[in-house]
């Protein structure tokens, strides 16, 4: 059950002046009230300035839409909401008309974060997240988020973060996070994706593109409840491409637990290339995860490395990973993978990557590939 405190679930009421305050200086466009004062649930907001968009998002309220004119925003203090949204009334902060927003960060104090969401029921889109000394976008507690059609990059530490206790029904759809880098510990915590140090049923990730970053491409360190992850990509991290004499970045492409965790996470139909070390590991998770259909390529060390849980691997595929293809434990179960006896390994329809880094479909969904294709019906990534 979620633990609620008397921050989090506060009774959220505006005076009318109040209301109207908020409306006027984030260039409100819209503001309903109720014959009490509280803001009704219909408040959509343009902005299009820094400080506009510090006081949308610092007055946002159940049922407040933030629309993002285009342009490059540079606050010089982090974006941060406590409010919380319902299912009827959410709080969205968006691009308007898909237009194309930048919030940069390189204005911000050392060590800030650039933008914290600490409630539930936001819906967040269309926003590149860049160049925050710290984390990107953090996520704290969240109640049926949705995160999509989003890039955080060439961050001080992890792009994206979900954390903390009631972490619950969150969907993070069709994000590029790339270029993350933490200088201050020689890129050993900056991840594409990491959803870390909490609990919470019902968070699913999809269709992410995971690359380039210190470490690795997602990392689910304790986090002690099951995350869906599927139809996503991790490649090239763990690179010291930041010319850092003392590097101490991973490169996993998929990192599955650590810190005394023992979850059984779903990872279905991803994909994991060109990493310095594993494509996919349980690193020391000894829950039961589900592993089907998935593809590691060329990845510097293992394909698949679970060698100390209860793993259950099936359908997977790999191919010219530096050492070996799996490792496995006496727990791990491992059937009709093409490591595991009388399995043919399907030749690939191309192995160059480069189209893997095509722009987004107009709908934000993964680009058309050929890449690591088979078109098998019966085992790897589908790649899509």
């Amino acid at each position: 059950m979620r633990q609620t405190s008397g921050r989090h679930r506060r009774t959220r009421t505006l005076s009318i002046a109040a209301a109207v305050s908020v409306a006027a200086g984030a260039g409100g466009v819209h503001l309903g009230l109720t014959h009490d004062g509280a803001q009704a649930a219909a408040t959509t907001v343009t902005v299009s300035s820094t400080a506009s968009l510090e006081a949308a998002v610092a007055g946002a309220r159940a049922g407040t839409t933030i629309q993002v004119r285009a342009g490059t925003y540079r606050p010089t203090r982090t974006l941060k909401s406590t409010a919380n949204g319902t299912p009827s009334a959410r709080i969205t902060l968006t691009a308007l008309r898909g237009e194309k927003v930048r919030i940069d960060g390189s204005a911000l104090p050392a060590g800030s974060w650039l933008a914290g969401i600490y409630g539930d029921h936001w819906t967040v889109s269309g926003i590149t997240f860049q160049n925050s000394p710290a984390q990107g976008l953090v996520v704290t507690s969240s109640v049926g988020g949705i995160f999509e059609n989003l890039v955080t990059a060439n961050n001080g530490d992890s792009g994206f973060t979900l954390r903390g206790d009631g972490t619950t029904d969150n969907l993070v759809r069709n994000l590029d996070s790339h270029g993350n880098y933490d200088a201050a510990t020689h890129g050993q915590n900056a991840d594409g994706i990491a959803v870390k140090f909490g609990s919470g049923t019902g968070n699913r990730i999809t269709g992410a593109r995971l690359y380039g970053n210190a470490d690795d491409g997602l990392d689910l360190w304790q986090f002690s409840s099951s995350v869906t992850i599927d139809h996503s990509w991790a490649f090239g991290n763990g690179r010291n491409r930041w010319k850092d004499s003392a590097f101490e970045g991973n490169g996993n492409g998929f990192k599955l637990g650590g810190g005394g965790a023992s979850v059984a996470h779903s990872v279905n139909n991803n994909a994991a290339w060109d990493n310095t070390l594993h494509g996919f590991t349980e690193n020391s998770n000894t829950g039961a995860i589900l592993l089907n259909r998935n593809t590691a390529y060329g990845n510097k060390a293992t394909g698949f490395y679970f060698s100390t849980g209860k793993a259950r691997l099936a359908r997977n595929l790999a191919v010219g990973n530096g050492t070996g293809k799996a490792k496995q434990g006496s727990a791990t179960v491992s059937a009709a993978n093409n490591w595991d006896s009388g399995i043919t390994t399907p030749a690939f329809r191309s192995t160059d990557a480069a189209t893997a880094y095509a722009a987004r479909r107009t709908d934000g969904s993964l680009p058309i590939t050929t890449f690591l294709t088979t078109g098998s019906k019966a085992i790897g990534a589908t790649m899509n």
